[in-house]
């Protein structure tokens, strides 16, 4: 049976706020070609989000590139990437020609085909159209099929799929294209696929809140929540990025998932554990697959405290994560405590001081008397509640500054 791994949201280059998140990504993309080697993996599935921003630093490209040619084992094992909501359509496809001779094949445009052709390795790409290829690795005896859905805002989309009714609602139109290449190319003599980067939700069900380290699609310019029962009839398993914490959205007409991002990105996703997908697979039957957990990066906490000695006790014990502190104060976090905290760990991303006194009773919310008060006192209570310590001179001149242009 095939074996393939799915992952997504790498985000290469990414920081929490100072910190740049690049030397776990080498470790834990280091980690999951250790996890496609033991398992044999046939074919890799990279659904979106492969950079975190349009222009990614030479570090991030350099590590993409280097970690794709050892997941490929040099050709010997393809790999099919789409572009994300983070990613740039052109930069994503710049690197293909080298790549498919690698195995390597980038997909971020509805207008593109991947060229067909036999490779040097012996894999075969036998059939190809807008949004769909067709593989034949030298192993097996049946094709695998892909239809492929990298992320476009609604405009692109409608342009790229040639949608004259502009009022269409981008569902019917995606669901149809999706549709038509499954009633073309996706029958039962070969295992067929479905790779995403979109906002996918049973229809009727709650959406689930969009990370908030993802730039959100969910906006005007951007696309709709698409529904799970767009997904062919004729799909095995479809494989989805966007959303950052793996679960299955639906059983029907396949297996949905969402593989989960490698590391923890933000604080919302702080105790998540996070997966790649093995899926095992042939034609015409239900796939097998299961998530495999990612050891490597530091967890991120959230972690409140009212005293120091058990502030420092817990940073001591947990040296290597990213923690977000609430120090719990009746005034605020005077400057020795706040150097002690900071000086005690090297991954404190925020302490934020959470006021239990008669500052903390008072500042909960202005009050309909507070409006006449002079704006620089409004703001120097504002910035102590936020912050913890008073505005200095700098600061409040600054705010004298931006409220006398107006």
């Amino acid at each position: 049976m095939l074996k393939l791994l799915h992952s997504a949201d790498w985000h290469l280059g990414k920081r929490l706020q100072e910190y740049s998140r690049l030397p776990e990504q080498q470790l834990v993309l280091e980690e999951m070609i250790a996890i496609a080697d033991h398992e044999e993996v046939d074919l890799v599935l990279l659904a979106g989000d492969i950079f975190d921003s349009f222009n990614p630093s030479h570090e991030a490209v350099e590590l993409l590139y280097k970690s794709l040619r050892r997941l490929s084992k040099d050709g010997k094992r393809p790999i099919i990437a789409i572009s994300g909501n983070h990613d740039s359509t052109q930069f994503i496809s710049a690197p293909d020609p080298l790549a498919r001779e690698l195995g390597i094949l980038f997909y971020s445009r509805y207008d593109q085909e991947i060229a067909t052709g036999t490779l040097d390795s012996g894999l075969q790409i036998t059939r190809s159209a807008p949004g769909f290829v067709e593989l034949k690795l030298p192993q097996y005896d049946f094709p695998v099929r892909v239809i492929l859905a990298p992320y476009a805002n609604e405009v692109l989309l409608k342009t790229y799929l040639g949608e004259e009714d502009k009022e269409a609602a981008l569902r019917e139109v995606l669901g149809k294209k999706w549709q038509n290449l499954a009633d073309d190319y996706c029958d039962d003599a070969g295992v067929n696929l479905f790779m995403g980067h979109f906002f996918f939700m049973k229809e009727g069900e709650k959406p689930e809140a969009e990370p908030e380290s993802e730039r959100p699609i969910l906006h005007v310019g951007g696309t709709q929540a698409l529904y799970t029962h767009l997904i062919p009839d004729s799909i095995q398993y479809a494989a989805l990025g966007h959303l950052h914490r793996y679960h299955s959205v639906d059983k029907h007409p396949c297996p949905i998932v969402y593989s989960s991002s490698p590391l923890a990105y933000s604080f919302s996703e702080a105790g998540q554990e996070k997966k790649v997908v093995l899926v095992t697979a042939e034609p015409s039957k239900p796939v097998q697959y299961h998530p495999i957990a990612l050891k490597e990066g530091r967890p991120l906490y959230q972690k409140a405290f009212s005293n120091l000695a058990d502030t420092l006790s817990w940073l001591e014990e947990n040296p290597y994560c990213f923690v977000e502190l609430i120090y719990e104060t009746e005034t605020s976090i005077d400057a020795e405590t706040r150097k002690t905290i900071m000086k005690a760990h090297d991954g404190i991303v925020n302490l934020i001081p959470r006021l239990t006194g008669e500052l903390g009773v008072d500042s909960a919310g202005l009050q309909a008397e507070d409006l006449g008060k002079d704006m620089g006192i409004l703001f120097s209570r504002f910035y102590q509640n936020t912050k913890g310590v008073e505005p200095n001179e700098e600061i409040k001149a600054l705010f004298n500054e931006i409220i006398s242009q107006n």
